[in-house]
């Protein structure tokens, strides 16, 4: 029997239960894979406890988007995959579970020498970050400050700049910037005085500023440091953005992805993943639970574990 995580009413990790559940075999146009790992994105922390618009259940819910693992079947007029194939699944309804059926157009092949934790790890933060990068039009030409740096996005959009060129400022703990340092950016720490160490750090002035953290405190650093509102955006207050006068990205923006940008998340995924197997993106694994351990794997997120935290089931 396949089992996955759901729920059945709003509330904290606690209403998160394993139930078995029943898989169909793949359709047309579908593929049915065996999970090997599960990313755990802090967007299921915020439908679980209806942080963000959701209709009310009436049926258990299952939880996730982000996958890794092996093919078991593909449905009729499915080309490119067969059994046995590792792969990369985005965008799943339900992805904590052992098993899952998606549309082949939510799987991408996985590298030999990608992990099933990696793989797993891609997804949101990958394809968030990527996104973000194109639609700011980051460049060589450009001193980049990314506000909460060494978080799964952060370090993701912190690569991606890097690799386009850009100079890079990252804030992060003392604790973290080891990590930020490494991925080629420039660490300086929270707090008081933001903008006269970024002033210092980058006598040439900033150009872009990417809110990740969603307090006033960074928007108000972002907007005195950046001329160009147009090269602000913020991933998490999208609802104030508007009001700020610069740019969101999904968390929860009223004004939905363009068709070029949800290209562009798409894109990301294979793009990640090979420069992953070749050596030339990283993306950082921390805890590592059991899926029946969904609940402790939130209470992780939420306590801001280090890495991507990632169910194995």
């Amino acid at each position: 029997m396949s089992t996955a995580i759901a729920y059945t009413r709003f509330g904290g990790p606690e209403v998160l239960t394993l139930i078995d559940i029943d898989v169909p075999a793949p359709g047309p146009g579908e593929v049915a894979v065996r999970v090997e790992a599960v990313g755990v994105n802090p967007l299921d922390l915020k439908l679980r406890a209806r942080l963000r618009p959701f209709p009310p259940i009436t049926e258990p819910r299952r939880v996730g988007s982000d996958a890794a693992g092996i093919v078991t079947a593909v449905g009729p007029g499915v080309e490119g995959y067969r059994p046995g194939d590792p792969v990369i699944v985005t965008g799943a309804q339900g992805a904590y579970a052992t098993d899952l059926v998606v549309p082949a157009t939510h799987v991408v092949r996985r590298p030999e020498k990608v992990s099933a934790a990696q793989g797993a790890a891609l997804g949101i933060p990958i394809g968030t970050a990527y996104q973000t990068v194109h639609s700011l039009a980051i460049s060589a030409e450009d001193t980049v400050l990314v506000h909460a740096a060494s978080g799964s996005v952060g370090q993701a959009v912190v690569q991606f700049a890097r690799l386009f060129g850009a100079t890079v400022l990252g804030t992060t703990s003392d604790r973290r910037a080891d990590r930020v340092r490494a991925l080629g950016a420039v660490p300086l720490s929270y707090g008081p005085g933001v903008v006269d160490r970024v002033r210092a750090l980058a006598p040439q002035g900033v150009t872009v500023a990417i809110d990740l953290v969603g307090t006033d405190e960074a928007l108000e650093q972002s907007i005195a440091l950046v001329s160009d509102k147009n090269r602000i955006a913020t991933l998490v207050r999208g609802a104030d953005a508007a009001g700020l006068g610069i740019r969101a990205f999904s968390g929860g923006s009223p004004e939905p992805l363009t068709a070029q940008e949800k290209a562009w998340r798409r894109e990301a995924i294979p793009v990640a993943a090979a420069l992953i197997a070749a050596g030339a993106f990283t993306v950082e694994i921390g805890p590592e639970l059991p899926l029946a351990e969904a609940a402790e794997a939130h209470r992780l997120v939420e306590k801001g574990a280090d890495g991507k935290v990632v169910l194995l089931p």
